[in-house]
């Protein structure tokens, strides 16, 4: 979530070779290891919203104590100095690995982000078709600029962005096994594979998209191959291989062991594993209100509406996974652990202008092989663990809320106008509505992308703040002027904007706290006793999690809830409306995904109305 007002990211760049490419890469700057009392006192300073005053001053003690001239901390720290000047990036390998690859609980809806994109004009199998060939040439269109380094480095106030995520998106995937998962990647620019993976009712296809001189196919070939796939693809009553890699990581791991004993399995699982990418061609599903569509849609993308759904055209491991409907729908689904916001951003927009193009290439009149089926050996074994998936993935769709709304009144513009942020200015409007719903500031963490320096992935900008919980709590007491409220909410806005640049710029507490602590487990320490006090299990146990998209179109990103009693709320503010995602688990009786998005729609136009009195106010 790099927040444009911040730091635009210039994308206009004009395209650059190789060599130039490789000179910018080496210009990215290092991550630095922040200095260790500077986020000592920051993590302090985040916990004052958080805890009474009596366990605050407790764990002051436990700080103060980890980071004494001499103490533990110093020595970790001293520690973490060295590993940054031997390794590429410091903490990005530990963080993919603690946050992603050690991760056990399913890739659906827990950690893969669905991005649903606005519906095309079609309505049927045909339309379907033509629009996913283009979608594919448009992929595989920027695939060649990946591989060519005529892809544009991206900027930040003139500094060169990392642009290391980019190949690792194609032909890459998640690997389950026992205790962790590892990623494998086989994308070589010329030797790489030349094929994706097509599924259509629950079957697979290897589609080759180069013809044999290397030359991609058309859109034309592409359309021929599309119809050729759907008419080897009727029958429905196959088993829903992938609703395997839905499961929890542990039984999956145990699952593909079993599955891969088999030659055929084997093949068409590395077949899946290796390919560019996968095109996932959904049935219809039933018509619903245009006031539910847009959460419906997303919920199809995220994980494709369950077992008797779309659900079993899905191969969750795959880095990138492309879901085209009949009904004109259409979005993209990721893996995380290769994967992040940004580079998803750049592709997406390439894709959307190259569907602006028509098709001037003209077919080569040369016969194309036929898609290949991928083929499944299903003994009882591996029967029972479709059963399981089944059931859990039932289990796990119908616990999410999923609420997807647009809210209309203002975009970005309007707060670009007071001299604010957008982004602070929606964050603030988020813990406000959360408190309204729930009577308390909770621990929130939103994104902020580490591009700017070399091998970086992200940290967290938490909330809420002294000033944010200043501003909440004087909001709706009539005692407070309107004058004072403005000044509170400038102040947190403000306040909100700096921790974002901090964490932009590499200062952030989070990724460091983690480096620490892991530091500790390296050397066969002890954890240290900051990491085992309750303050720090408090605020790090994230109610809500936050991330902004700021596409160039009115795309809506949806992810799962990190714990069970907390929040996700995705927006993407566009000039005069914000896009928003919500999403809870229907098994905590406090949280509700819609009764927050209502409150989180009043409490946006109450802060219209706090700048703008004479505008007609919503029904509380």
């Amino acid at each position: 979530a790099i927040e444009n007002t911040v730091f635009p990211i210039n994308h206009k760049n004009k395209p650059v070779c190789a060599a130039l490419r490789k000179a910018h890469s080496s210009s990215v700057r290092p991550q630095p290891v922040p200095p260790l009392l500077q986020t000592l006192q920051r993590y302090l300073t985040a916990l004052e919203p958080l805890l009474p005053p009596e366990e605050l001053e407790h764990t002051r003690g436990i700080v103060q104590k980890f980071g004494c001239p001499g103490g533990l901390g110093e020595n970790l720290q001293r520690e973490l100095i060295k590993r940054a000047k031997h390794s590429h990036n410091w903490i990005s390998d530990w963080w993919v690995q603690w946050a992603y690859l050690e991760c056990r609980q399913p890739l659906a809806v827990h950690s893969n982000p669905a991005i649903s994109l606005p519906k095309r004009d079609f309505t049927d199998w045909r339309g379907q078709l033509v629009f996913a060939s283009k979608l594919i040439a448009g992929v595989l269109d920027f695939k060649a600029q990946v591989d060519s380094g005529r892809l544009g480095v991206e900027y930040i106030r003139g500094q060169p962005l990392c642009m290391e995520l980019f190949p690792q998106l194609f032909s890459s995937c998640r690997i389950p096994g026992p205790k962790h998962d590892h990623v494998i990647h086989y994308g070589r620019p010329r030797r790489g594979p030349a094929h994706i993976t097509v599924v259509r009712n629950y079957q697979f296809f290897q589609l080759d998209v180069y013809n044999s001189d290397g030359t991609p196919l058309t859109e034309s070939q592409i359309h021929a191959q599309l119809l050729r796939i759907r008419s080897q693809s009727w029958k429905t009553d196959k088993q829903p291989m992938g609703i395997l890699t839905s499961e929890h990581r542990h039984t999956w791991g145990q699952a593909y062991t079993r599955l891969l004993r088999d030659k055929i399995n084997k093949e068409s699982v590395r077949l899946i594993e290796k390919s560019i990418f996968t095109l996932c061609l959904d049935s219809p599903v039933m018509r619903i209100s245009d006031e539910k569509y847009s959460s419906r849609m997303a919920a199809q993308i995220l994980h494709g509406g369950g077992t008797f759904s779309n659900s079993g055209n899905r191969w969750f491991d795959k880095t990138l996974q492309f879901v085209v409907g009949e009904d004109g729908s259409w979005g993209l689904l990721y893996e995380h652990a290769t994967a992040e916001g940004p580079p998803i951003a750049t592709l997406l927009d390439h894709v959307l202008d190259y569907c602006k193009k028509p098709d001037r290439m003209r077919a080569p009149l040369i016969p194309l092989p036929m898609p290949k089926k991928l083929y499944f050996y299903i003994n009882s074994e591996i029967k029972w663990d479709l059963e399981m998936a089944k059931q859990n993935l039932d289990i796990l769709i119908n616990d999410l809320d999923i609420k997807c709304f647009n809210f209309q009144r203002f975009g970005k513009d309007f707060v670009k106008q007071l001299k604010l942020s957008p982004n602070s200015f929606i964050q603030v409007a988020i813990q406000l509505a959360y408190y309204r719903v729930h009577s308390e500031v909770c621990a929130a963490c939103d994104i902020a992308s580490l591009r700017m320096f070399r091998g970086g992935r992200t940290d967290y900008i938490r909330s809420p703040t002294n000033q944010m919980l200043s501003f909440i709590r004087a909001f709706d007491d009539d005692a407070v002027s309107r004058e004072a409220k403005v000044q509170l909410l400038r102040e947190a806005v403000d306040a909100y904007s700096i921790l974002t640049k901090q964490s932009l710029m590499g200062q952030g507490i989070d990724r460091h706290l983690l480096g620490l602590k892991l530091q500790a487990i390296e050397e066969g320490l002890s954890v240290p006793r900051i990491f085992m006090d309750t303050a720090y299990g408090l605020a790090t146990h994230w109610k809500l999690r936050t991330g902004q998209v700021p596409a160039n179109t009115d795309s809506v990103m949806c992810f799962g809830p990190l714990v069970p009693d907390g929040y996700a709320v995705c927006y993407n503010p566009q000039q005069d409306h914000v896009h928003f995602s919500i999403t809870a688990f229907n098994c905590c009786e406090e949280t509700n995904a819609e009764k927050l998005a209502l409150t989180l729609e009043r409490s946006l136009h109450d802060l219209q109305e706090l700048f703008q009195p004479t505008c007609h106010p919503v029904a509380k």
